[in-house]
């Protein structure tokens, strides 16, 4: 499968991922900020500008997860939207939303099954955004 990383269409991996960190940070900073603060517990307590960890990270944690779904869909020959629908749920469910609500559930996130909703359907819309990307640009 590695040797499937020259194949790939690396502009269609850019577009995908940029995608999926915009999409982030629009999830985070604009359409459920007040309720991502709550579920962390920090509703009053949320610094106005982020540390560079809390971008940088994700944008990295975002292209891996771009590239391996890229290889995956190479790999597994998918060639239709419908194909790359299938394989985001597949993958979005199956690894994506129960690994993040698994991290939720721990002492130090107050509401966890609130934090594995938002961040869990974020996880799921980006990689159902980027499959379908990955597989139109192919």
């Amino acid at each position: 499968m590695i040797s499937q990383l020259s194949s790939l269409n690396w502009i269609s991996v850019l577009l995908a991922f940029v995608v999926y960190f915009l999409l982030g940070a629009l999830w985070f900073t604009l359409f459920f900020k007040k309720l991502y603060a709550i579920s962390l517990g920090k509703e009053n307590n949320m610094p106005a500008k982020p540390a560079p960890i809390f971008i940088i990270g994700p944008a990295i944690c975002s292209l891996v997860i771009t590239i391996a779904s890229a290889v995956l869909i190479y790999a597994l020959q998918i060639s239709s939207i419908g194909g790359a629908f299938e394989f985001a749920v597949v993958v979005g469910i199956g690894y994506l939303v129960a690994n993040t609500i698994n991290i939720a559930i721990n002492p130090n996130i107050p509401k966890p099954i609130l934090y594995g909703i938002i961040s869990g359907a974020y996880h799921l819309t980006g990689i159902i955004t980027v499959s379908i990307i990955l597989v139109a640009m192919k």
